[in-house]
């Protein structure tokens, strides 16, 4: 059998559409978590980044790992 992350690595190489379908998931996750880190700050520092950088990539996880009953 085949590896799981090496068969999505294959596609992903293969698709483009699935390819940037994956990059717009990933990067709206980090979009949305610095909107929300943004709500009440004018700016960023370096340690904002870098929780809103692990929020997101947590929020990608998620919903990805995300099964059909919605848990």
């Amino acid at each position: 059998m085949k590896s799981p992350i090496k068969k999505l690595v294959k596609t992903l190489n293969k698709d483009e559409g699935y390819y940037e379908g994956w990059k717009a998931n990933i990067a709206m996750s980090f979009y949305d978590s610095y909107n929300n880190a943004m709500k009440g700050k004018k700016y960023l520092n370096k340690k904002d980044i870098h929780k809103i950088a692990n929020e997101a990539a947590d929020n990608f996880l998620k919903l990805l790992c995300k099964n059909k009953k919605g848990q």
